[in-house]
């Protein structure tokens, strides 16, 4: 089946046709490390991941690169109030650098925690001025751009077709701005001077044209252009920057670069907590050391997170998470007890795999390829050893860790193994009484066992004996 993805740009699924044959150039927005990121934005990044992971299962080699906004966002994505970073180098009282470190470091903990695979580059836009003053200036001398006492802009008049991404009709765009030399509304800063209300800006770099920093917008552009080239054929953001910040990557780059910017544009939907937007204000903005400090294990919320399609809203709760955890939980103990009865792996079920494969290239439909992972487990026509190794084979795309939560398992006795198999015997043969008395010494020896279709489930209980 060919892999079909749904094109933000022009509203509905196509084949995906890569720039160059078995490659992909995919590019996500990461985060402005500002603050410890929430559940909702690492969403964004475990859905990325997922398609990530898709593409490689599906042979393509990826090189993927996701930034890091280190100086630049304003409060408001369209250019109006203060830098974040420097906000909260000022609250926590230390330097622009000191907090970008800070939190780059937890949200790295956070995404080996969730086990999203490392991007091929992962770039700061303080990284990388020198390639956005670059861009600047050729946005200048091709008159794309044009400088007031206080900011370089964008000239969204001169942009072909500038909001074809958004649908937006651009004089209903009404954005405030404090330089009253701004032609248009809608035009953005591609470079902030240090004067007026950003005077006293922390970070700050000289350029051609007077002291400043890069404006939020022209770094993406940039980092891309750099890393990816002219023309990529992913770019994954959420659905609430297409208004705005990747409608000015497209006008920037497109004019800089005279060609077609992405090719395959792709928005995620945002994750809700008891059906209402999240809210650091209102104790929502959950982070992952609060999942962990409730006793769940992050891959739990990975597996929360595998149940919904990346264009479809997701509500969390709490009890959600348990579920999903138990959920998981049982995926672990489905593939241990396959293990204990496998001494080798066998093949890959071809079967299984097709319909694997036919739910990842439907666009990302990681619920239903779930589903048909569950559907494998659930299954007695397929060879304990096919199962395992097809399950194993599932798990490059899910990401759920099931190797090493087999490795890690408890070793059941082999006494209680032999009266499981004699009780699973027992049952076969419908002599329901021994069936039950075995259960009792199973369950007198600090072990649960759980009747399924294919066979049992044991789990020691803990804190009995």
């Amino acid at each position: 089946m060919a892999l079909k993805i749904y094109n933000t740009l022009i509203k509905s699924k196509q084949e995906f046709k890569p720039l160059k044959r078995g490659e992909v150039k995919f590019y996500q927005c990461g985060p402005t490390v500002y603050w410890i990121q929430h559940i909702g934005n690492l969403r964004a990044m475990i859905l990325a991941d997922l398609i990530n992971r898709v593409f490689q299962y599906l042979d393509y080699k990826v090189k993927f690169v996701r930034n890091y906004t280190d100086v630049g966002h304003l409060t408001s994505d369209a250019d109006e109030g203060e830098d974040k970073i420097e906000t909260s180098a000022k609250k926590e009282k230390l330097s622009p650098q000191e907090i970008a470190n800070k939190y780059i470091k937890i949200f790295e903990q956070d995404t080996d925690d969730l086990n999203i695979l490392e991007p091929t580059f992962k770039p700061r836009a303080t990284e990388n001025i020198d390639e956005i003053l670059n861009m600047i200036k050729f946005l200048l001398d091709k008159n794309f751009a044009y400088q007031t006492d206080l900011a370089i802009y964008f000239d969204v008049s001169k942009a072909k077709d500038y909001n074809r991404l958004s649908g937006q009709i651009l004089e209903e765009q009404k954005t405030e701005t404090n330089d009253p030399n701004k032609k248009h509304p809608s035009d953005f800063s591609l470079w902030f001077f240090k004067k007026g209300k950003h005077a006293n800006a922390l970070q700050t770099w000289p350029s051609p044209w007077g002291e400043g920093f890069p404006g939020w917008h022209i770094e993406c552009s940039a980092i891309v252009r750099k890393f990816l080239g002219k023309t990529i054929d992913i770019h994954m953001g959420g659905i609430e920057h297409i208004p705005i910040h990747h409608t000015n990557e497209i006008a920037q780059s497109e004019a800089v670069n005279d060609a077609s910017f992405v090719n395959y544009w792709l928005h995620n939907e945002h994750l809700l907590v008891d059906n209402k937007k999240m809210a650091k204000s209102e104790g929502t903005g959950y982070s992952i050391a609060e999942v962990k400090e409730k006793g769940f294990d992050p891959l739990a919320l990975r597996y929360f997170f595998l149940q919904a399609h990346y264009r479809s809203k997701q509500n969390f709760t709490w009890e959600g998470l348990g579920a999903a955890e138990a959920g998981l939980k049982h995926l672990y103990n489905q593939t241990k007890v396959l293990s204990l009865k496998t001494q080798d792996l066998g093949l890959i079920n071809q079967e299984y795999k097709n319909k694997f494969i036919d739910a990842i290239s439907d666009d990302f439909n990681i619920p239903k390829a779930l589903s048909v992972a569950q559907e494998l487990l659930k299954s007695n026509l397929i060879a304990q050893d096919s199962r395992l190794k097809t399950i194993l084979d599932f798990d490059k795309v899910l990401g759920l860790k099931i190797a090493e939560a087999i490795k890690k398992q408890e070793k059941i006795p082999e006494e209680i193994l032999k009266l499981a198999e004699e009780r699973l015997k027992m049952r076969k043969e419908k002599k329901w009484a021994e069936a039950d008395k075995l259960r009792q010494k199973i369950e007198n020896l600090c072990y649960k066992i759980e009747d399924e279709e294919k066979g049992y489930i044991l789990t020691h209980v803990r804190g009995r004996g």
